[in-house]
């Protein structure tokens, strides 16, 4: 039996083509640049986060006091009980109401809704939705004419707390 040597066999050199890789990531960044649709962030609230101590400030003369919204938690995360600043408030309507007694519905810039500021304060367990409902009643609504009226645009969360726990 006779053992061929192959003599070539060390001089083979495989060559990639780079333009061809080069032209398909150009397609499939252009496809993504052409497709990618920019919208807006839904739900976007201007609220501020408890931090770990908060710092005390020298309130301004022209801002309201916080007010505080206290959103109590039942059996299974269902609203039990809400207040504002200690009163108590049944329904999301009448928040909202209470809102607009307070800072008034009156629009334009140097009115008090740029300072009015609402502290939410709710029970550990409640259900989100509840939350949310408080937030958008404090925040604004829409008028019979079909325009958006803004009430409150600064909210922060006071620490959550245990509903057992008062």
């Amino acid at each position: 039996m006779k053992v061929r040597h192959n003599k070539g066999g060390g001089d083979d050199k495989i060559e990639l083509q780079m333009t061809p890789m080069i032209d398909i990531v150009f397609q499939l960044l252009v496809f993504f640049i052409m497709t990618f649709k920019i919208v807006s962030q839904e739900g976007d609230f201007n609220i501020k986060m408890p931090l770990a101590a908060p710092a005390a400030g020298a309130p301004d003369d022209l801002q309201l006091p916080p007010m505080k919204v206290r959103l109590r938690a039942g059996g299974g995360g269902v609203l039990a009980g809400m207040s504002l600043n200690d009163k108590g408030v049944g329904t999301m309507e009448a928040l909202r109401l209470e809102i607009i007694g307070v800072v008034g519905d009156d629009r334009g810039p140097g009115s008090i809704q740029e300072t009015a500021e609402v502290e939410l304060d709710c029970d550990y367990g409640l259900r989100y939705e509840h939350v949310i409902q408080a937030i958008t009643a404090v925040s604004g609504y829409i008028d019979d004419t079909g325009n958006v009226v803004k009430l409150v645009e600064k909210i922060k969360f006071a620490p959550p707390r245990q509903a057992s726990g008062e």
